[in-house]
């Protein structure tokens, strides 16, 4: 927890309260369906958390956006974005059921109202985001196509509407299609030796009809 407010030190004495329940709440939901390695529930303020919160050192979302987590996993990073931007709304999918079932709990036991979860792949949900956010689930092409068609039209932040999306490693080559790309250093942000070759990767996306 001391790491979060490291970073963030405005917190609400609510979303302090919410962030420290993380590591209660993971560890229970944890014993009973595995979302989070048992070696990285240890790290969790690190790996998952702050990890997720590096995409608002890129964009702070504003009261009403709406914002798609795909591939969410066990949450992440929809879960601590919606904790720290309590007036945006996200809907975090994920084509595996029990993910979801751990997600909806989680938000729940938070009371998390700005949060829906929802079984689903990504080319299946409705509706029309300002940004998709993501955690690595698959190559930037293949990404691409899934969300294409689900970027607003009314742009509303400081970056243009589309994905941003949590990486690691060499993205040069991946990425070379994309002229209008930027890639944020996350040890820009935050000084943990975790982050060393983690990125931001923003990807504009315009809208389709």
């Amino acid at each position: 927890m001391d790491l979060i407010l490291k970073y963030f030190p405005e917190l609400s004495d609510v979303q302090k309260q919410q962030f420290e329940a993380l590591q209660g709440v993971y560890e229970d939901w944890n014993s009973k369906i595995n979302v989070i390695s048992r070696k990285d529930i240890q790290s969790l303020y690190l790996k998952h958390v702050l990890h997720a919160l590096a995409i608002a050192k890129v964009q702070k979302f504003k009261p009403n956006a709406q914002i798609l987590d795909v591939g969410t996993g066990g949450g992440f990073p929809g879960i601590p974005l919606a904790i720290l931007f309590p007036q945006t709304k996200f809907h975090l999918v994920d084509s595996i059921q029990k993910k979801v079932k751990v997600v909806s709990a989680v938000a729940q036991a938070l009371k998390l109202k700005n949060v829906t979860a929802s079984h689903l792949r990504a080319e299946d949900v409705e509706g029309r985001f300002d940004f998709v956010v993501s955690r690595a689930v698959t190559t930037m092409p293949s990404f691409v196509k899934w969300v294409k068609n689900k970027i607003k039209k009314e742009q509303n932040h400081l970056l243009s509407n589309g994905i941003l999306y949590l990486k690691g490693g060499d993205l040069s080559e991946e990425l070379s299609p994309y002229k209008t790309t930027m890639v944020y250093d996350i040890d820009a942000f935050f000084e943990e030796d975790f982050f060393e070759t983690k990125k931001v990767v923003h990807l504009p996306l315009k809208y389709r009809r």
